[in-house]
């Protein structure tokens, strides 16, 4: 990718707030040339690991049934030049084999991850609110999906600063879930840096273990840094009541920003809410030695 589609660091939006944007229809699920590599990477972690990429519990099959039905009505209408129903099978252009649409019955949520770049969540409303009860999820940005499943969206949020059990913030998005309606995504941008561009990213033994990363320098030049992206949607299922939680991983090296066009605007941006960020901020995206060295970069890019 030769420049980067999102931008949520470019200033414009407050780091570790909702940012929550109805969105159309349309615009729910992302295509772009990447579609058979990451499509690609999801069947090898599949084949690898398929225990650490997919859970759920026994009684959402319908509501996964629910999500892949609605992909497979979606895809070959919004991008019909990648897409092509045949019916049970699903052509993706690019890719080496096709999408068997029934043969999962016991996970249809696998099959519908199998035709998109997206990771899939699956929320169900319960007695202690909103629960993560299936997903699909091959790129997580430093997060175990094994230990989020089944638990309240106030628990999958504790590690983030502000956004834990009791804070406001829960209760914004508790409201925001039980207010959303079918026909009406939203959508969000959050990022993060690595030093490689890896979609597979699950938490490291560190956190892992509740420790504290290593004070030391992890992003030695913009040359090794690499910015992670995601687009994040909610959408109402119609039929099962429950929410799908679809999370698109963008990676860019963090170099392309000094060859941008915008490079002048986006880097001083980035370097304005690198610099913001407070203490908590920077231990959760494990910056905290790194921070300034990446700012005076930034704002060198900025002065041209």
């Amino acid at each position: 990718m030769t420049r980067p589609v999102h931008t949520p660091y470019d200033g414009s939006a407050k780091p570790f707030s909702i940012g929550l944007k109805p969105i159309e229809p349309g615009e729910w699920i992302e295509i772009d040339d990447a579609l058979p590599a990451y499509l690609a990477e999801k069947r090898r972690l599949y084949a690898e690991r398929p225990d650490a990429v997919f859970v759920a519990e026994p009684d959402t099959v319908e509501s996964q049934q629910e999500v892949l039905d609605a992909l497979t009505a979606f895809l070959p209408e919004r991008y019909p030049g990648i897409y092509q129903h045949d019916q049970a099978i699903m052509r993706i252009a690019g890719t080496p084999e096709p999408v068997v649409l029934d043969g999962k019955p016991d996970a249809p949520l696998v099959t519908a991850s199998l035709l998109v770049q997206e990771d899939l969540v699956l929320m169900r409303r319960g007695d202690d609110g909103w629960r993560l009860t299936a997903a699909s999820v091959c790129f997580p940005s430093s997060w175990t999906l094994t230990e989020k499943f089944t638990r309240p969206l106030e628990q999958i949020h504790k590690p983030v600063p502000g956004f834990g059990p009791d804070t406001r913030m829960a209760t914004v998005i508790r409201r925001i879930f039980d207010n959303l309606q079918p026909g009406h995504p939203v959508a969000r941008h959050n990022w993060a840096l690595a030093t490689d561009d890896h979609l597979y990213h699950p938490a490291n033994e560190v956190q892992k273990t509740g420790g504290t990363p290593p004070d030391v320098p992890r992003f030695g030049s913009l040359a090794s840094t690499f910015v992670r992206v995601e687009r994040q949607t909610l959408t109402r299922m119609p039929v099962s009541g429950d929410i799908l939680f679809t999370i698109r991983i963008h990676v860019d090296p963090m170099a392309v920003l000094e060859r941008h066009a915008d490079r002048t605007s986006l880097a001083a941006g980035f370097a304005d809410q690198l610099a913001a960020l407070e203490p908590a901020h920077l231990t959760y995206k494990r910056l905290t030695a790194d921070r300034d060295a990446l700012v005076a970069r930034l704002r060198a890019i900025a002065a041209g």
